[in-house]
C-alpha cells in the first residue's frame, strides 16, 4: 500500500476541507435560485389548474403531477447520481425545468389540461434532482460538519421563498394569459441554476465502493429500525407540508382574499420552511436528529390546529409559518437520521429509495388535498378544516415510531 508523507496527508486534509465548504457554497446558490421555482410552481399551479380542470376536483392535479414525476424519477436519478456524478443528474433536473417551463406556458396559452399535467410531470423530474441537494451536501462534509453543510443548503431556500412569490407577482399578469409568464420566469431560473452546477466538485464512487457484497438488500435496509422510522418521518413530515401548502392557495382564494394575500402566505411560509436552517444543524449536532424530528411533529400539530381555529388571514399566516417550522425540523431531522444510518456504498440505494418513498406519499397527499379542499364540503372553509383533519392519523404514525426508537435507544444503556 502507497504510504503518504504527513506533509503529503496534511494537504489532503486541507483540499478535502477546500471541497468541502465549496461544494456547499455551490449548492446553497442553487438552492437561492433555481429553487425559486417551487414556490412559484405551488402558488400558480392549482390556480391554473382550477381554470383548466374540467371538473373542480381536479383542481391540484397538476401538483400532483410534479410530485407524482418526482417520485417516478428519484430511483432512477439516485442511481445516475451515483453512476455519473451528482452534477449530471443536477443539470438532467434542470432541463426537466425548463421543458416544464415551456410545455406549461404553451399548455396556458392553448387552454389544454392534458399539456398543463405534462408540463407538472417534467417539473417533477425537477424536483426530484432538486431533492438531492441536502444529501450531495453531505457526500464530501466531514462528520462533524455533515449536519451542518446539511442545515446550510437548506438554508438556501431562504432566499428562494422571497425571490419565487415576488416573481409571481410580477409574472401572474405578465402576458396576456394569466400564469403564462410565471412559467416562461421559471424556465430563465432553470438555465441560470443549471449552470451553476458546472462549479461543483463531488467525485463519483468507485467500482469497489459498489460492490454488491457491500450494499444490503432493501428487504435489509427496510430491516434496520433507524432506516425505516427515519424514511416514516421524512414521508410524514413531507406529505403532511404538501397536504396542508398545496390547499392554502385554494383556501385563501376561496374565502375571499386576492392572489396577492395568497402569494405573501406562501411566501411566509416557505420562508419558514428555510430560515430555521441557519441552526437547525447545530442543533442536530447538539441534541440528536430524533429530538429534531420530535420537535418538527409537534410543530406540524400546532400547525394542524391553527387552520382548525379559524379562517382570518392572520389562521393562514401563522399556521403556514408553523408548517414550514415543522417540516425544517421534521424533513432535515429525518434527512440526518437517514444520512447516519447507511455507508457509503449504499447511499444510491438508500436514497432512491427514500425519496421514492417519500414522494409517493407526497403524490398521495396532493392528490387528497384537492378532493379534500374542493369536494367534502359546500365551502372553502369546509374543505380547509377537512384538510386540517386529515392530518391527526399520519402524525400518530410518526410520533408513536419516533417514541419507539428512542425508547429502545435508551434500553441498552439503562441496563
Amino acid at each position: 500500500m502507497l504510504r503518504r508523507s504527513p506533509e503529503e496527508q496534511k494537504n489532503m486534509t486541507s483540499a478535502q476541507l477546500s471541497r468541502q465548504y465549496r461544494n456547499v457554497i455551490v449548492l446553497v446558490f442553487a438552492q437561492m435560485t433555481i429553487g425559486a421555482q417551487m414556490p412559484m410552481v405551488f402558488t400558480v399551479a392549482g390556480l391554473a389548474g382550477l381554470s383548466l380542470a374540467p371538473n373542480v376536483c381536479w383542481a391540484t392535479l397538476p401538483l400532483s403531477l410534479v410530485v407524482f414525476g418526482s417520485m417516478t424519477s428519484a430511483q432512477w436519478m439516485s442511481l445516475t447520481m451515483q453512476r455519473y456524478g451528482r452534477r449530471v443528474g443536477f443539470m438532467i433536473g434542470a432541463l426537466g425545468g425548463i421543458i416544464g417551463g415551456i410545455v406549461g406556458a404553451r399548455a396556458l396559452a392553448i387552454q389544454s389540461f392534458e399539456l398543463f399535467l405534462l408540463a407538472s410531470y417534467f417539473t417533477g423530474i425537477y424536483m426530484s434532482s432538486h431533492g438531492f441537494l441536502r444529501f450531495a451536501a453531505a457526500d464530501t462534509a466531514s462528520d462533524s460538519f455533515r449536519p451542518r453543510a446539511i442545515s446550510y443548503v437548506m438554508a438556501g431556500g431562504l432566499v428562494a421563498a422571497i425571490l419565487g412569490p415576488q416573481m409571481v407577482k410580477f409574472t401572474a399578469e405578465a402576458m396576456l394569459v394569466p400564469f403564462a409568464g410565471t412559467y416562461i420566469g421559471i424556465v430563465a431560473i432553470n438555465i441560470v441554476g443549471g449552470l451553476t452546477y458546472l462549479f461543483l466538485d463531488i467525485p463519483t464512487s468507485t467500482k469497489r465502493s459498489t460492490a454488491s457484497s457491500q450494499v444490503r438488500s432493501y428487504r435489509q435496509l427496510l430491516m434496520t429500525p433507524k432506516i425505516t422510522i427515519a424514511i416514516i418521518c421524512g414521508m410524514v413530515s413531507y406529505a403532511l407540508m404538501n397536504l396542508m401548502m398545496t390547499s392554502t392557495p385554494l383556501a385563501v382564494v376561496g374565502c375571499g382574499y386576492s392572489t396577492d394575500r395568497a402569494a405573501d402566505i406562501v411566501s411566509s411560509h416557505v420562508f419558514a420552511m428555510f430560515a430555521p436552517s441557519f441552526f437547525t444543524g447545530h442543533l442536530i449536532s447538539r441534541f440528536g436528529s430524533e429530538k429534531v424530528v420530535a420537535a418538527g411533529l409537534v410543530l406540524l400539530a400546532a400547525a394542524g390546529m391553527t387552520g382548525l381555529a379559524g379562517i382570518e388571514l392572520t389562521h393562514f399566516f401563522v399556521a403556514l409559518v408553523l408548517l414550514g417550522l415543522g417540516w425544517n425540523f421534521g424533513f432535515i431531522g429525518a434527512t440526518a437520521m437517514l444520512v447516519e444510518a447507511h455507508s457509503v456504498e449504499e447511499r444510491g440505494k438508500v436514497q432512491g429509495l427514500n425519496d421514492v418513498l417519500v414522494f409517493g406519499c407526497v403524490t398521495i397527499a396532493s392528490l387528497a388535498s384537492g378532493t379534500l379542499m374542493n369536494c367534502t364540503g359546500g365551502t372553502a372553509a369546509q374543505g380547509w378544516t377537512a384538510v386540517n383533519w386529515a392530518m391527526t392519523p399520519f402524525l400518530l404514525l410518526a410520533g408513536v415510531s419516533l417514541a419507539w426508537l428512542m425508547i429502545s435507544k435508551r434500553a441498552p444503556r439503562a441496563a
